[in-house]
């Protein structure tokens, strides 16, 4: 695959170079999901609880719109590397106009449904009223961070990834602020609690979004996109392309972040103590996920530039190294983890019976975090092929046909122990990362004999 060493540790490098960033970028965004759940954790089972749920609820509408702004960055890649940066900006414009409809839609959506949908599923009423209350309050953010992910997916397909990572550590400097401030009633606030966490983190959303456009406003480098140069009207045969490229991506990402909340959501129904020690195992194993997530984003923009540039060889080259990082991360994470585990509980909670849980739920975290970090390798390397179809068709199967009525039967059905509604993750993580290494390895052959 690689015709040399100097080549392979090349290829490395600059992979590195430009995920470098976006880990950065990714661990800050975990450093906030995992100052939720800590700051949570100190005001009791129940708060962390309504944490857990709440930030569920918001991810599945988030990780849609994440999947449709996502298609900007292999567009922006392909661009670039082929010289019309003008193009680019064309499509930002109409990201932008996309955003605000997302945004506006999912903000409505949870306003007026998150109620009757999580009494419907028979979330423990001790902590619903929380639930809602922070979920309705996140939602105040959504379309400032729909609007950022716009700025944030050209900046990143345009290979210039630091203005994420300045944003991302403002943002977390800041959401462990107003944390402070609003769940514990600092500085003159009311104590909001759990309802707190979920403001403080819709006012950083605000915050990211002027900061990011600030500096794609300024800085040098976007001038030759022209982003500003004019307001565009919707055009909808550009708007028609980012939707089709972006919501295979969106089924896709949201097939395995929404087992991973749906799940989460079934757990309430088992009591605040599981649901809180569900919520510490997934936090945690989430983080680890971020350094992997920003490797495939790095692997995407690196095809991509290589594709529009016409050297498939360099494509196939970066698609192999991304997945392989991946892997290597991945498999020091989960070792970690076996040697570990006890040590990172504690860091969330004192409470032996969520402990003793967190502990067992952990060691299944460990188990599955190869395969998670083989098919996020694997998925990004597709996407920078603008391959979003039969990724979207295999996590749909892996997470939904196998994984997610694994994981029903032990929480509902069987009412099983927390370790057995784990091994729905196991089982679809597994079947994903088989099926899309196997996919991208025919197509990136395929493009390179077509060469």
């Amino acid at each position: 695959m690689f015709s040399s060493s100097e080549n392979r540790f090349g290829e490395i490098s600059a992979l590195l170079r430009l995920a470098g960033p976006l880990i950065v970028n990714n661990l800050s965004i975990a450093g906030m999901q995992f100052a939720d759940a800590v700051m949570a954790g100190r005001l009791g089972a129940e708060a962390l609880a309504a944490v857990a749920v709440g930030g569920s609820v918001w991810f599945l509408g988030f990780t849609v719109c994440l999947g449709l702004m996502m298609a900007i960055s292999p567009i922006a890649a392909r661009y670039y590397g082929a010289g019309e940066p003008e193009m680019i900006g064309r499509y930002t414009r109409q990201g932008l106009w996309l955003a605000v409809a997302l945004g506006l839609t999912i903000f409505t959506l949870a306003q007026l449904f998150v109620e009757p949908i999580l009494s419907f599923l028979g979330i423990d009423p001790g902590f619903r009223e929380l639930t809602v209350g922070y979920v309705q309050a996140i939602m105040f953010g959504a379309p400032a961070i729909c609007a950022f992910l716009a700025f944030r997916f050209t900046t990143e397909g345009i290979g210039f990834t630091r203005p994420i990572m300045y944003t991302s550590l403002f943002a977390l400097v800041c959401n462990v602020f107003l944390n402070w401030v609003l769940m514990y009633g600092k500085l003159g606030a009311p104590a909001f609690g759990a309802i707190g966490c979920g403001m403080a983190s819709a006012i950083t959303m605000w915050l990211m979004v002027f900061m990011m456009g600030a500096y794609v406003r300024l800085k040098p480098i976007y001038r030759p996109l022209r982003i500003f140069d004019h307001m565009a009207p919707v055009r909808m045969s550009v708007l028609k392309e980012i939707f089709s490229l972006g919501m295979p991506i969106a089924v896709t990402i949201t097939a395995e972040a929404g087992l991973f909340s749906a799940v989460s959501i079934l757990v309430g129904t088992r009591g605040a103590s599981v649901t809180a020690a569900h919520q510490i195992a997934l936090n945690f194993a989430a983080t680890m996920f971020m350094i992997p997530l920003a490797l495939s984003a790095a692997t995407t923009v690196r095809i991509g530039h290589a594709l529009g540039s016409g050297n498939a060889s360099a494509a196939r080259a970066g698609g192999m190294a991304g997945i392989l990082m991946c892997i290597a991360f991945m498999a020091c994470s989960a070792t970690f983890l076996l040697l570990f585990r006890d040590v990172v509980v504690g860091i969330y909670t004192n409470d032996p019976s969520v402990s003793e849980i967190a502990i067992s739920l952990l060691l299944m975290a460990a188990i599955f975090q190869i395969a998670d970090g083989v098919q996020i390798g694997a998925a990004g390397a597709l996407r920078g092929y603008k391959d979003t179809r039969m990724p979207m068709v295999i996590n749909t199967f892996s997470y939904w046909v196998l994984g997610f009525p694994l994981a029903y039967m032990a929480t509902i059905t069987y009412r099983a122990p927390p370790s057995y509604i784990w091994a729905g993750f196991v089982l679809g993580l597994t079947v994903a990362a088989i099926l899309l290494t196997v996919r991208f390895n025919i197509l990136s052959r395929r493009m390179l004999t077509a060469a």
